[in-house]
């Protein structure tokens, strides 16, 4: 997979009553596209993907691929804790056009080991002929998805394409970049890993904070991808309390509630997730008011100068 860049890992929008928040949505994929984003993923785990039934799942990749309109590649997540599921999941998605990859996850609570990961991952790969990106996430699933697991699925399944790594472990990005033949692609999947993950030859990030700021995330993995790294860490240095922010309670509960802040999406969640605390509310929107991202904050594009 030869892409490069910042992808964002999209909230899904909901009404009060629960229901998708369909214009919304495709409001959102318009502005991440014109803001440069590289590509866009529809129902990934900030998404809130385990709330919705399977009708939701695939219409929210449908609107995302219709707003996108192949302007981008769109990545579908096919995450699965029954491997038959999962399976069937990444099959509907490669049919929808405009989807260009299968984004799966380790098996959440289940556990398996390697052997099981990878027997999981295999099934997945073979069952369609789209690209397929592992997305490795231990804090979410609870297992670790080992880097030589990783180079056996690589080895036997030729679509598994790319990784989303956000293990948290720097040296085991470092390990898959340097053993894992130079067509895989190696992503940074947590924002404050971004520019060490690209430092160490990771092909970009796939972003939460992208759905916040996707102009500023965009050009940071830009400038670090094409080697301005003063410019980078400037970027960095100027929304990095944003990126920590984000996590401050359970994503996406933080950045949904910045969004709403900035008149992105009205802020509303499907249980078990539930608004951010007051206190953490008063934080982020003091936080949002010093970067001027408030509705009607006044913004100095460009200046990643140090407060």
């Amino acid at each position: 997979m030869d892409l490069i860049g910042c992808g964002t890992a999209l909230v899904t929008p909901f009404h009060a009553d629960g229901a998708i928040n369909e214009q919304a949505l495709y409001a959102l994929t318009q502005w991440q596209i014109e803001s440069g984003i590289d590509w866009l993923v529809a129902c990934g785990t900030t998404a809130e993907t385990p709330s919705l039934n399977e009708e939701e799942w695939l219409r929210v990749i449908r609107i995302v691929t219709e707003a996108t309109a192949g302007r981008v590649p769109v990545w579908a997540g096919c995450t699965h804790n029954a491997t038959r599921e999962a399976v069937q999941r990444a099959r509907i998605a490669a049919q929808v056009p405009g989807v260009t990859a299968i984004l799966t996850a380790n098996p959440y609570y289940n556990k398996p080991g390697q052997e099981g990961q990878y027997q999981h991952f295999k099934a997945i790969a073979q069952a369609v002929k789209l690209s397929v990106v592992l997305y490795n996430i231990p804090g979410r699933t609870g297992t670790n998805l080992e880097s030589a697991t990783v180079m056996r699925l690589i080895e036997d399944a030729p679509n598994i394409a790319a990784i989303k790594e956000s293990s948290g472990s720097l040296p085991q990005i470092t390990e898959l970049v340097t053993q894992a033949p130079r067509s895989f692609s190696i992503y940074a999947g947590d924002d404050n890993m971004a520019l060490g993950a690209i430092g160490a030859g990771a092909r970009g990030l796939v972003s939460v904070a992208s759905n916040e700021i996707p102009a500023e995330m965009a050009r940071m993995v830009q400038e670090a991808l094409t080697g301005d790294w003063p410019m980078a860490r400037q970027i960095n240095r100027k929304f990095y309390r944003l990126i920590q922010a984000n996590f401050w309670e359970t994503s996406p509960g933080p950045v949904k509630a910045v969004m709403a802040m900035m008149g992105r999406i009205e802020e509303h969640y499907r249980l078990p997730m539930v608004p951010v605390a007051q206190a953490t509310r008063a934080r982020l929107e003091r936080l949002c008011g010093e970067l001027g991202l408030l509705v009607h904050a006044p913004r100095e594009e460009g200046d990643y100068r140090m407060f």
